[in-house]
């Protein structure tokens, strides 16, 4: 009987250990991430493509690019921006106002803030020129993994929901009929639900003149 006792207390030890390994403190020396839960940490992308994409920002690693993301996006920057370079088997880049990769804020760029964070899909990252301190306000979504891009951009996020409308968005550098985001919170700020965007209504065809008279 002890030793059945003995096997049930480390079999239920065992069972346990699962549970209690989900909860992982950071590294030495790393800040502890913000939960995912945590609505100030939260950006959400309404997209033409049909829904809304949920981003969880990462002030542990990126607070200076996170920041900047907040700004804007209170700033309403974003709202009607379009992806304007998306390529197949690689990412979707938007957060361009001119729309053709050359553009940014008023703001002064960003210095580069390369962290531990992969290039895995989903994984949302600031967009640079040839000068890594040069990030201002475009943004690429990774559509697949890219690992030999870690520590050459500054990953500040992760698609955590909603990333079926990012594989939705046009390819093309640039689309021929580019997504774009249609509006863009935090969600801290309790943005309205998301709403669909409705079909332009067909035009009605010009009446043909009347015929000859017989």
């Amino acid at each position: 009987m002890r030793f059945v006792a003995l096997f049930l207390a480390l079999l239920t030890s065992l069972i346990a250990m699962p549970a209690a390994a989900q909860i992982v403190p950071p590294p030495a020396g790393r800040a502890t991430p913000p939960p995912t839960t945590d609505k100030e940490n939260l950006w959400i992308l309404d997209l033409s493509t049909g829904g809304r994409v949920t981003i969880w920002l990462r002030p542990d690693v990126a607070p200076k690019f996170v920041e900047r993301i907040k700004t804007l996006t209170r700033q309403k920057f974003y709202d009607g921006l379009v992806f304007h370079r998306v390529i197949e088997g690689f990412m979707a880049q938007g957060g361009d106002p001119k729309g053709n990769g050359t553009g940014g804020s008023d703001l002064p760029d960003v210095p580069k803030e390369f962290n531990y964070l992969p290039h895995v899909r989903g994984a949302v990252a600031a967009a640079r020129a040839e000068s890594e301190d040069s990030a201002n306000s475009q943004f690429f979504i990774m559509l697949v993994p890219r690992l030999q891009l870690d520590q050459k951009y500054t990953v500040f996020g992760r698609v955590i929901d909603g990333m079926q409308y990012v594989d939705a968005i046009p390819r093309g550098e640039p689309p021929v009929n580019p997504a774009r985001v249609v509006r863009a919170y935090i969600a801290a700020d309790n943005p309205p639900p998301y709403t669909p965007i409705a079909a332009a209504p067909a035009e009605e065809p010009a009446a043909l003149p009347p015929g000859p008279a017989k």
